[in-house]
């Protein structure tokens, strides 16, 4: 059973009024609560990689009912209310489509969230030998603090492409039979200059090499340690070293992700900004059999370095999907596609700061997130003077109280951090960009971007039960 979590402390400003999530559930809906954070907990577990998380949700999809839009194309499909259709692109996004009752030109209710993390990934060129020690050239993706890196287990995770199109995954660290691989930190007893080094100093990006082994092949007198880990993942996995120039091969921390706290009232996991948000958005449209304006489930790659490229929210594939769609519902025009757009309403389904008391001056107490207070609407994020941010109208705001309360789901809302403190931002800005309703929302993070992170497993089960609201009433 959970322990009474109490208020924070006030400040000349006061606090946020909102009362804990927790104390409203029953025995029921305490399990109820947990049981869906398990699910969850396996989700983050099993799925590291872009690629991984999009295999996992067609399956999940597929077993609702969904099928592959470029099926629907080929057999000329007539889409009606009902229909249930997907987008993959590349393996690494995923859009999962409702067909409402009304004409999609009359708008969509959006899902958002994004399935790439940071993390550590291998150079095209990574393996090479020093000092008889076989390491890995790397280069860090998204905003990591490097020095969180080091003298950690990692798992590489991935996929090999051969030459004849051949496709091999990889995956090396997470079985309990495996072994882990990892990046070196210098000793205390020699980093007296080391440690007077800014924090972004102390560990250099071009130093993140992992170390991969340290046994020589017998009879190689060049280079007998890298040619002995070549022999393995030739044994393993068929691969040559130069299978490595089209592959992406990422390290992660390994193991599953686990329960949090003696009351087991968190999750601590990698990758939780923002699989959090995009599990429960998932599991929110499959509650959904019918609806009246099309429910649409977005999951995105590459949000942590900008949402470029194919498989990021920048890149058309979205539209281009949404255009296929009114074509199948014999609606299709220019004209209709850009209402189609312009006319729907959006959560931008990321995570946000959550209040840390070993860290207090960062946040300014009212307007910051807690742990066990509910799914958090950031109404802008942005840096500064709001820089950079989409920022949510009033009335749009409104109309999401409204269904939340109607649904009686736990809200809080947040700032990113005091004004001048720093910022972030989502894929929010993007998709207003079409003139569509869009407001940041989802769950509230410890750690945010380290290789663990942790969250509340009533704030997972109220942002789950926050897009269930949005997708029935708004």
């Amino acid at each position: 059973m959970a322990a009474k979590q109490t208020e924070p402390t006030k400040d000349k400003k006061g606090t946020k009024p909102s009362k804990n999530a927790w104390l409203k559930y029953s025995e029921k809906q305490k399990k109820e609560v947990f049981d869906f954070a398990e699910g969850y907990r396996r989700f983050i577990s099993d799925c590291k990689t872009e690629r991984e998380c999009v295999n996992e949700i067609l399956r999940q999809a597929r077993a609702e009912g969904y099928v592959d839009l470029k099926d629907a194309i080929a057999k000329k499909t007539t889409l009606c209310a009902g229909d249930k259709v997907y987008v993959n692109c590349m393996g690494k996004a995923v859009a999962l489509f409702l067909i409402g009752e009304r004409p999609l030109e009359e708008g969509m209710k959006i899902l958002g969230a994004h399935i790439d993390s940071p993390r550590v990934d291998l150079k095209q060129v990574p393996l090479y030998e020093d000092t008889e020690m076989a390491l890995m050239d790397t280069h860090y993706y998204g905003g990591i603090k490097k020095y969180q890196w080091v003298t950690l287990p990692l798992a590489l995770h991935g996929v090999v492409v051969k030459k004849d199109g051949t496709a091999v995954d990889v995956v090396i660290g997470e079985k309990e039979t495996d072994p882990v691989v990892g990046i070196t930190d210098l000793l205390v007893h020699l980093s007296a200059k080391q440690m007077e080094k800014t924090a972004s100093k102390v560990v250099e990006g071009e130093d993140l090499n992992i170390l991969v082994g340290s046994i020589p092949l017998a009879g190689e007198e060049k280079e007998a340690v890298k040619e002995n880990i070549l022999l393995l993942l030739k044994e393993k996995y068929n691969i040559e070293e130069d299978d490595f120039v089209s592959a992406e091969i990422e390290a992660v921390p390994a193991g599953p992700a686990r329960e949090f706290g003696i009351d087991r009232s968190m999750i601590m996991g990698y990758g939780q900004d923002d699989r959090v948000c995009a599990y429960s958005s998932m599991k929110a449209l499959f509650e959904m059999k019918k609806t009246d304006r099309t429910a649409v489930c977005i999951l995105v790659d590459k949000e942590e370095i900008g949402s470029v490229g194919a498989t990021g929210m920048h890149s058309r594939f979205f539209e281009n999907a949404v255009a296929e769609i009114l074509n199948l519902c014999g609606e299709y025009s220019e004209l209709s596609v850009r209402r189609a757009l312009a006319n729907s309403q959006m959560l931008s389904s990321d995570v946000s700061a959550a209040y840390d008391p070993n860290y207090p001056s960062v946040s300014e107490k009212k307007n910051t997130a807690y742990f066990g207070k509910g799914i958090v609407f950031n109404k802008y994020t942005g840096s500064r003077g709001k820089s950079g941010s989409n920022d949510a109208n009033a009335e749009y705001m409104a109309k999401l109280r409204k269904a939340l309360d109607a649904h009686k789901v736990t809200f809080q809302t947040s700032e990113l951090g005091k004004v001048d403190e720093g910022g972030g931002g989502t894929i929010a800005y993007i998709m207003a960009n079409y003139g569509m309703e869009v407001i940041d929302s989802g769950v509230a993070v410890l750690s945010m971007h380290a290789p663990w992170e942790i969250t509340s497993k009533s704030d997972l089960f109220e942002a789950f039960q926050g897009y269930v609201a949005f997708l029935k009433e708004v």
